[in-house]
């Protein structure tokens, strides 16, 4: 320990009732939360003889996660909810085994690769288009549409069609997995063993059993008939660390496949769903939406190089993103000592940035439960901190794919609300409920109809 620990203040430590925290993390992680950090620039909590920082404040966020980022890892907490799906793939990886695999796919996410990507986007979003059209006047659950809409460019543009991937089947058991997910943050919190069984633990497990079995099927077809196109699986398959010119393993190839459709298209997909929400609720905001789609297009059908100017489109749902972000809290562990303001984090420390909490703050937002996408207009978005808005983290471990979501969300919408009027179908707006993602209860459902009718 640092010697200046005797020089540091006490930690402030709010009481917060492990009991209440523990019954809270099962049914939504988000009613876990300590009130204080709806106020408060940070928060100390004790769990379990544990010390549990919470930040909100973006100045002492910039500290951590990116001045410190070499002083943290992902920690237990990710290992046991995520681990067993994702292994030690991008968002679960630690240390040079996480650098290399970055480094392999970061060609993938780059802007001129992303610009040849556009046209696989508005196709999956016309085939969307088309199923509406065949089923109009119905009512929609939404989330699911939208699964189904990102699920398809992920598998077009990451995995060159993805082999026959039975996309409802996954949609399912990626929900199965996460659903528990309560369970392993709860008993994880108070150090339970990982052997105590839970409900929806066997539902869990099979679940993951099924992804991974599809995704290694993918990659050993792959291995025997390679790619013509230059995506994510054929750039993983030819990946090597240039420290030790290792290649990946098909197992380590899964872990990252499973990282990008678990987390990359369920995310997108979410923010989606809260975007229709949020606009049929807001008619003025929703008719702003069509008439730049209409004036960018001349009326004619979506083209990539309209993306680009679709401003407005992408603030709505940026903005849909700050009071609904996909990924509401996000965790570190102290592996080394660090300074943090008045206070030295002893190694062990586990910090919470809660997000949602984070697009939340008076001191940070203006009315921050209203919906308003000219927050984001750019003399708007100048004048805040960086680290005030971050749906897809932040620090070297910001999320890889966060220009492919937005491009990708830009280019639903205009396919979606060129064509058809969304109207909810419950006067009640759903109650948010953190599933590692940020899901609605109960789910969104919404008529569609065409606009010209």
């Amino acid at each position: 320990m640092d010697a200046s620990i005797d020089r540091a203040p006490p930690f402030p430590v709010t009481k917060h009732s492990t009991a209440k925290a523990f019954l809270a993390m099962i049914k939504n992680p988000l009613d876990a939360l300590p009130p204080a950090v709806f106020k408060e620039p940070i928060v100390f909590t004790g769990q379990m003889g544990n010390l549990q920082v919470y930040l909100t404040d973006p100045v002492l966020i910039h500290e951590t996660l990116v001045e410190n980022a070499d002083r943290l890892s992902k920690g237990e907490h990710i290992r046991r909810t995520l681990g067993p799906a994702l292994g030690r793939g991008l968002l679960t990886g630690d240390g040079a085994h996480w650098k290399w695999q970055r480094q392999s796919v970061a060609a993938a996410f780059r802007h001129e690769r992303l610009l040849e990507l556009q046209p696989a986007m508005i196709a999956a979003a016309e085939e969307t288009k088309a199923r509406w059209l065949r089923r109009r006047g119905e009512v929609l659950d939404v989330g699911h549409e939208m699964m189904r809409t990102t699920f398809g460019i992920i598998v077009d543009t990451m995995m060159s069609g993805g082999h026959g991937i039975d996309v409802a089947r996954v949609e399912r058991s990626v929900t199965d997995f996460l659903e528990p997910s309560g369970w392993t943050f709860a008993l994880g919190m108070i150090g339970a063993p990982e052997w105590l069984p839970y409900p929806g633990r066997t539902k869990a497990r099979s679940a993951v059993a099924f992804l991974r079995a599809s995704l290694a099927a993918v990659i050993a077809k792959r291995r025997q008939q390679p790619s013509e196109r230059h995506d994510l699986v054929s750039m993983m398959l030819m990946a090597s660390d240039p420290e030790s010119g290792r290649t990946m393993s098909d197992e380590e190839i899964v872990d990252n496949l499973m990282t990008f459709i678990t987390a990359g298209h369920e995310t997108t997909a979410l923010g989606l769903a809260w975007t229709l929400h949020l606009l049929a609720r807001h008619s003025k905001d929703e008719a702003k939406v069509v008439r730049e789609i209409t004036h960018v297009t001349g009326g004619g059908p979506v083209l990539p190089e309209h993306l680009a100017h679709l401003v407005y489109t992408k603030q709505v749902f940026s903005e849909a993103m700050r009071l609904f972000p996909p990924v509401p809290i996000i965790t570190r562990t102290a592996i080394a000592d660090f300074r943090l303001d008045r206070y030295l984090i002893p190694a062990g420390t586990v910090f919470f940035i809660p997000i949602y909490a984070v697009h939340r703050k008076p001191d940070l937002w203006q009315d921050p439960e209203s919906f308003d996408p000219t927050r984001f207009e750019p003399e708007n978005a100048r004048t805040r901190h960086r680290y005030a808005y971050i749906p897809f983290g932040a620090g070297p471990r910001v999320c890889i794919g966060n220009a492919f979501a937005l491009m990708e969300a830009v280019a639903v919408l205009a396919v979606l609300l060129q064509s058809f009027k969304l109207s909810n179908c419950t006067e009640t707006p759903p109650r948010r409920v953190m599933k590692v993602t940020l899901r609605p209860h109960p789910n969104i459902l919404m008529s569609v109809r065409r606009r010209r009718e």
